[in-house]
C-alpha cells in the first residue's frame, strides 16, 4: 500500500470502487438497525403500488454501502496514514436502488486546497453511486483533511 499525499492528487484523478449487490436482506437488516420500517423498503405488496413497482432500498443504506464501498478504492487504501478528518458530507438521491441492484462508486479530485497549516490541505471529492444499468442513483461532495509531505 502506497500512502497517497495532498501533492499527489490532481483536480480530475478519478478512482471507481468494485461492485456489490444490494439485497433484500441487506434492507431488512438496515431496518432493523435503523429502526425504519417505512413499508416503502419493507413490504413487497405496498412497493408494488408505489412509482418503482416494487420495494427499494433505503436511501442512507446506499450511503452506507457507497461508504464502505469507497475504502475499496486505491485512493482510500492510500489514505489509511494520511486523511486527518472528513469535513462534511453534502449527498442528493438521483434515483432508485432496487434489491439485486449492483452499485459502484466513482470518485473525482473537484477540488485542492492549501490551509494555514502546512502539514495539511483539503481536497474535495464527488462521489457518485452508479448501478449496474450506468445510472447514478446518488452523488456527494465530501470535503476531506490530508496530510501534506512535510520533507
Amino acid at each position: 500500500m502506497t500512502d497517497i499525499y495532498f501533492e499527489d492528487l490532481n483536480v480530475g484523478d478519478t478512482f471507481k470502487s468494485p461492485g456489490r449487490t444490494v439485497t433484500q436482506a441487506d434492507v431488512v437488516a438496515f431496518a432493523g438497525l435503523s429502526g425504519d420500517y417505512m413499508p416503502l423498503h419493507t413490504d413487497i405488496e405496498y412497493g408494488k403500488s408505489t412509482m418503482y413497482g416494487e420495494p427499494i432500498a433505503h436511501g442512507l443504506l446506499g450511503l452506507s454501502i457507497a461508504s464502505g464501498l469507497f475504502t475499496r478504492t486505491k485512493l482510500a487504501t492510500g489514505f489509511v496514514n494520511t486523511v486527518m478528518a472528513l469535513l462534511g458530507l453534502e449527498w442528493k438521491f438521483t434515483g432508485p436502488i432496487k434489491f439485486n441492484d449492483t452499485i459502484h462508486v466513482s470518485v473525482k479530485v473537484i477540488d485542492k486546497r492549501e490551509t494555514s497549516k502546512p502539514d495539511r490541505g483539503i481536497i474535495t471529492l464527488e462521489r457518485s453511486v452508479i448501478n449496474q444499468r450506468g445510472e447514478t442513483v446518488q452523488i456527494g461532495k465530501t470535503p476531506v483533511m490530508i496530510k501534506r509531505r512535510t520533507d
